[in-house]
């Protein structure tokens, strides 16, 4: 009986001293293929993104490197609506390209419930709250559903300074049509959301939030930065405006009142109801009530 106590004890310590511990992913993937082939003609169902990339996934569609501790946990929040034919030819390229990039990361889908003005930018405080409820994310991509990228080396990655990561898309000539643009694609750290309040909640219908977070990140002393408009490219899925998510022309004039509204509009004036949270093998899909006018 003590010889095999004995025994045991020695397996126990071979086992513990054979298992490496992960080091840090590189700073360059390596597995990268640069420039992609991106076409929204194929029909996709979820099926078949199921089938394309979902072994890799775990429940909720997250992610994480198994041979090394990714760089930065990332929360990816996409705003939603009636989108699912969108939002199929999002899952199916945009898991393969966060997984090559070796990203801890999830997908949050924040589907707005009911047909009142659409309010895509409470949405994307919803799912910063919703997120940091689940996991530790430091890092939080707002994108939209019908924007791909067509070169895998933009990296979802935050930076010293909210990244703006759609500075190139076909619609616009790949022409960056702004230079104090920041919607499509925008990544903050938790540091950064938290220092301009979110964003605001009182954009209903199209139009202002994105220049309206611009003038936030100025107006508390940053500075947006950009990849390489080489490597930023976008495609755009082609779709009519959306029921309901007019343009608002009051929103233009909202947006230049940033200075009297970001200390009490944004995520410490947040209120909305979650009605539903489905986890899938390809994403966390929240349904809420904005508390649309």
């Amino acid at each position: 009986m003590e010889h095999a106590t004995r025994t045991s004890d020695v397996t126990l310590k071979t086992t513990a001293t054979s298992v490496k511990p992960l080091k840090q992913c590189p700073d360059s993937p390596p597995t990268l293929v640069g420039p992609l082939l991106v076409e929204f003609e194929t029909k996709r169902t979820l099926t078949d993104v199921r089938n394309h990339v979902g072994s890799q996934l775990q429940q909720g569609g997250r992610f994480k490197p198994p041979n090394c501790i990714a760089k930065q946990k990332v929360a990816i929040i996409i705003p939603f609506r009636n989108r699912h034919e969108h939002l199929n030819h999002w899952l199916y390229y945009m898991h393969p390209i966060l997984i090559r990039q070796q990203l801890d990361y999830g997908v949050y889908v924040i589907n707005q419930e009911g047909d009142g003005a659409f309010n895509r930018a409470k949405l994307m405080n919803i799912g910063f709250v919703e997120a940091l409820i689940e996991y530790d994310y430091e890092c939080f991509a707002f994108a939209d559903v019908d924007l791909i990228p067509i070169d895998d080396r933009n990296l979802y990655r935050c930076s010293d300074h909210p990244r703006h990561l759609s500075v190139a898309i076909d619609k616009f000539k790949y022409i960056l049509s702004s230079k104090t643009a920041f919607g499509g694609v925008s990544l903050l750290s938790e540091e950064q959301f938290l220092k301009v309040n979110g964003f605001s909640n009182t954009f209903w219908g199209w139009g202002g939030e994105d220049d309206d977070l611009y003038n936030r990140i100025i107006f508390r002393g940053m500075s947006i930065s950009r990849p390489d408009s080489q490597i930023a490219k976008y495609k755009m899925i082609k779709h009519e405006r959306d029921l309901h998510n007019e343009v608002n022309p009051k929103n233009a004039v909202k947006a230049q009142q940033t200075a009297k509204n970001i200390d009490t509009d944004g995520l410490n004036s947040l209120n909305y109801t979650v009605n539903e949270i489905l986890k899938e093998i390809m994403y966390t899909f929240i349904t809420v009530d904005v508390q649309a006018p």
